[in-house]
C-alpha cells in the first residue's frame, strides 16, 4: 500500500511539472488509447469512434 501511495505522489509531482501543452498531449494520448480500445473491442461503432476522435481533436487542438 505504501509503495502505491509513493508512486501516486511521484506521478502527481511529475504531472505538476508538465507544461499546459505537455499535459494536453498526455491527456489526448490517454483518451485516444481508450477510444482505440473501445473500437477494437466493438464497444463503439466506427462512426462513434470517428465522431469522438473529431471531438477530441477539436477540444485539444491536436492534429493527429
Amino acid at each position: 500500500m505504501l509503495k502505491m501511495l509513493e508512486e501516486a505522489f511521484a506521478e502527481g509531482r511529475k504531472w505538476n511539472d508538465l507544461s499546459y501543452e505537455e499535459k494536453n498531449e498526455k491527456l489526448y494520448q490517454e483518451q485516444k488509447k481508450v477510444l482505440d480500445m473501445f473500437l477494437v473491442r466493438n464497444a463503439i461503432t466506427k462512426e462513434d469512434y470517428a465522431k469522438s476522435m473529431h471531438d477530441l481533436v477539436v477540444k485539444t487542438g491536436h492534429a493527429d
